[in-house]
């Protein structure tokens, strides 16, 4: 992207030193298509400062600087990182979407250890959830590839276009990511299962955190998926602007999953592939009574509770800037 004043075109690639920039009711940016945008221009911009003719552009400066961003420029950013998922080669998205699988692992592993350690009682009912935050943690600050953050991100990119093309790649996208997460979670279960790692209390604690994933029928399994679903999805909405806090929120909004016993498609994965691989749980079980109900609940949750009604909110925004 190309930067011009009235005075002509600044250097690109200037050397490094002083830099003399026009102010800011001279600078405009040049889009890749080659279209101008002046960016005191408020319809140009998604800065609510702009907006405030009286103020001068120090006080603009200094108004911006306090502002949260606006829900608008929380959502071009989510759909410049779904565009940019969308356009990876299936092999990097299979790699990163199996590492999730395998990370995820650990929100099974240190609730494990919580339940074994801490004594019967409402200190182990309220402590142990916290162990369910540190595979979200790990996939999600490493950004490794989770489904559940995909029912977010590659849609809003949809929603703007609305043509088959990105539908085909958002469905590519979907496909492999899913499939990689699951035969991870699987992976991991086996090694918890069928490699004595751990001791057997804590394997017994496995067991026990394990057996809610399968304690509901499907339409309450299904219910409970939809807040799982919608929470993740919510996390990718608020991570934009919360830059310095990133991982208190993850931790916040997965210890509430955790806590609610809301079914999440990847984390619950581990769970039940473990009772599966222990022969507490039939694959049976774990196809019907747990991955259908969950998938389902997971994208209503987070397309139509989160991508949609988010991106409803900011539509006017967005035509005006464009």
């Amino acid at each position: 992207m190309l930067v011009t004043s009235q005075r002509g075109l600044l250097n690109p690639k200037p050397r490094l030193g002083r830099l003399t920039v026009a102010p800011l009711e001279f600078l405009i940016f040049h889009r890749p298509d080659g279209a101008a945008i002046n960016v005191s221009d408020p319809t140009q911009t998604f800065s609510p400062a702009s907006k405030l003719d009286t103020l001068s552009d120090q006080q603009k400066q200094e108004v911006e600087a306090k502002s949260r961003p606006s829900a608008a420029l929380i959502h071009e950013t989510i759909r410049a990182e779904g565009m940019s998922e969308l356009e990876r080669t299936a092999f990097a998205l299979l790699v990163s979407a199996l590492a999730a699988g395998l990370s995820m692992g650990f929100s099974l592993i240190v609730q494990g250890e919580l339940h074994a350690n801490l004594p019967a009682g409402p200190a182990q009912t309220l402590l142990t959830p916290f162990g369910y935050t540190v595979g979200f943690l790990i996939v999600v600050l490493g950004r490794q590839q989770l489904f559940t953050e995909n029912t977010l991100s590659p849609i809003l990119p949809l929603l703007h276009n609305r043509d088959l093309s990105t539908l085909g790649r958002v469905i590519r996208l979907w496909a492999l990511v899913l499939v990689a997460n699951i035969v991870g979670t699987w992976l991991i279960a086996a090694v918890l299962a069928h490699i004595p790692v751990f001791e057997k209390d804590v394997l017994s604690a496995f067991t026990e955190v394990s057996r809610s994933s399968l304690q509901t029928d499907f339409w309450s399994t299904f219910v409970r998926a939809i807040f799982a679903g919608w929470l993740i999805a919510l996390t990718v909405w608020l991570l934009p602007s919360t830059e310095g806090s990133r991982p208190l929120i993850i931790i916040i909004v997965t210890y509430v999953v955790g806590l609610g016993g809301f079914a999440h498609i990847i984390a619950g994965s581990t769970e039940c592939a473990f009772l599966v691989q222990t022969g507490k749980a039939s694959v049976s079980d774990y196809a019907i009574r747990f991955f259908a109900p969950t998938l389902l609940g997971n994208i209503v949750g987070g397309v139509a509770l989160v991508a949609a009604l988010n991106y409803g909110q900011v539509v006017p925004e967005i035509k005006q800037a464009d």
